[in-house]
């Protein structure tokens, strides 16, 4: 087993997840493939303080590539889409600190 802070890994940023985020209230991440739900659950209240009403996971196979002659296969991933509580809202970028409040205002 991993710890906390190697559960999840990176937000997956794509049309589809950022729909998601907007309609639904709901955020994709890449997570470790053996993390099961619970450990997901418990790590995302823990490291962003969100309330998370439920976990769906998928793991994505990797595709065949070539480049010549040569045949490899990409890495297959874990792809967790995390359901919020109402009212609830995760900042992927983290944009949310680091923007002053009057940045606008600043007189020259």
């Amino acid at each position: 087993m991993g710890k906390l802070f190697d559960v999840l890994q990176r937000p997956v940023l794509t049309e589809k997840s950022t729909t998601l985020k907007a309609g639904a209230g709901k955020v994709s991440v890449e997570v470790a493939v053996w993390a099961n739900k619970n450990q997901i659950k418990t790590a995302a209240k823990q490291l962003f303080d969100v309330e998370v009403e439920s976990v769906q996971t998928l793991v994505v196979r990797g595709k065949n590539k070539r480049m010549g002659s040569c045949v490899g296969k990409q890495r297959n991933w874990k792809k967790a889409i995390l359901t919020l509580a109402e009212g609830a809202d995760l900042d992927v970028f983290g944009t949310a600190a680091q923007i002053p409040v009057d940045a606008g205002n600043e007189k020259a």
